[in-house]
């Protein structure tokens, strides 16, 4: 069979190669045709766009790049016209591929999107053309799945969370716990994950090389994305620090592409809000949640959002409970995030009592299995 499958950031390429290897498993005979990154390229086939030029978000960054997102779409559509797929799988990037999926639909191709969008925050009026236009949508969140019954979305599909099988196979890899910082400093390590774009990270960076200066008793370590590059990175830090100071000390450095290797021996982290959140949860690392971006997408958003929803950070979500303090745009500050870094950092009955909460969460995400069962469900419209 053919599959075109479309990812557009750094965590759709992750789960969309996991999910090709899963379609590899039970088509031996697959094609593959995708946008996306180094990990879905990894497993084969052809690559029509990369993630570094896809990844946009915010309601002003997108009109702002409106030119180039239309040209996208309608490229897209004329490579998935020529080519001819069984299927088309979008992997979340809903903005982009619940489009793309109607169009499909229309010229008589099949349609699975994988990882629903959060209806139930915002946009709910997605789901009337969401149920005429898919033939199955893939969920991931369990608490969706009385959200999918209540508004007669009999194509939804749950899953699982594909981060549960990720982690599991990162951590039986050789090499994750290989030392992350030298063997001649003993300071905790602390990871900053300041996001998978250009613009969280300026928003968010500055604040995180700030912490890193007034702890020299912490070995700071940023999770960097080499797609981005290293030198955004030394021209951003360079930037916001007070240089002698972090020279000094030596506690603030970058690693890139070993985002689980950090986590897996960290002692506490400083989280730009996403999947990198539930990364870090994961792997039973305390963390500060923080968000900070444009702000009039975010002023937008809030609009939109209402009062729908209590929580941004997929730990608090999935738990429906403040597992994780959130410092969102004004309270994403130094004052706030020096209180709070503490807390998570040098507060041990706080650390207990938010470990033991990620272990009741993780009970809720269930087991594993959600590449598997989101290939057979793509296996099974079209037979």
């Amino acid at each position: 069979m053919k599959y075109y499958l479309i990812a557009g950031e750094a965590s759709g390429d992750l789960h969309g190669a996991n999910l090709m290897r899963a379609l590899r498993q039970k088509d031996p005979q697959a094609e593959f045709r995708f946008w996306g990154g180094d990990n879905m390229a990894a497993i084969g086939g052809t690559p029509v766009r990369h993630i570094r030029d896809l990844a946009i978000m915010g309601f002003v960054e997108v009109l702002a790049h409106l030119r180039t997102v239309l040209g996208n779409i309608a490229f897209c559509k004329r490579d998935i016209a020529q080519w001819k797929p069984d299927v088309v799988v979008g992997i979340d990037y809903p903005g982009f591929n619940l489009k793309i999926e109607a169009w499909a639909h229309e010229q008589g191709f099949k349609t699975v999107h994988y990882i629903s969008p959060n209806l139930w925050a915002w946009k709910k009026g997605r789901i009337k053309g969401m149920r005429r236009t898919l033939d199955r949508l893939c969920y991931i969140l369990p608490f969706e799945e009385e959200f999918f019954a209540e508004n007669d979305m009999p194509q939804a599909v749950y899953v699982g969370h594909p981060l549960l099988d990720m982690i599991n196979e990162e951590c039986g890899k050789k090499g994750l716990n290989q030392p992350i910082q030298p063997s001649t400093q003993t300071r905790p390590i602390i990871a900053l994950l300041p996001g998978s774009r250009r613009m969280e990270l300026k928003n968010s960076l500055p604040l995180m090389v700030h912490l890193a200066a007034h702890h020299p008793e912490y070995q700071f370590v940023v999770a960097g994305m080499s797609l981005i590059g290293k030198e955004f990175y030394d021209t951003l830090i360079a930037k916001h620090s007070s240089n002698q100071t972090i020279k000094q000390s030596n506690n603030l450095t970058v690693v890139f592409d070993q985002t689980y290797s950090l986590l897996s021996q960290a002692h506490a982290a400083i989280v730009c809000s996403g999947t990198a959140t539930l990364e870090a949860a994961l792997f039973n690392v305390p963390q500060v949640v923080c968000y900070s971006g444009n702000p009039i997408s975010y002023l937008i958003a809030k609009a939109v959002v209402g009062n729908r929803i209590r929580y941004i950070s997929l730990v608090n979500l999935i738990a429906d409970s403040p597992i994780v303090t959130e410092l969102i745009q004004d309270d994403f500050n130094v004052e706030r995030l020096e209180r709070e870094f503490l807390l998570v950092a040098a507060d041990d009955a706080n650390r207990e009592r938010m470990l033991n909460e990620y272990a009741d969460m993780r009970t809720l995400l269930g087991s594993g299995g959600a590449s598997m069962r989101a290939a057979q469900t793509i296996i099974d419209i079209l037979k």
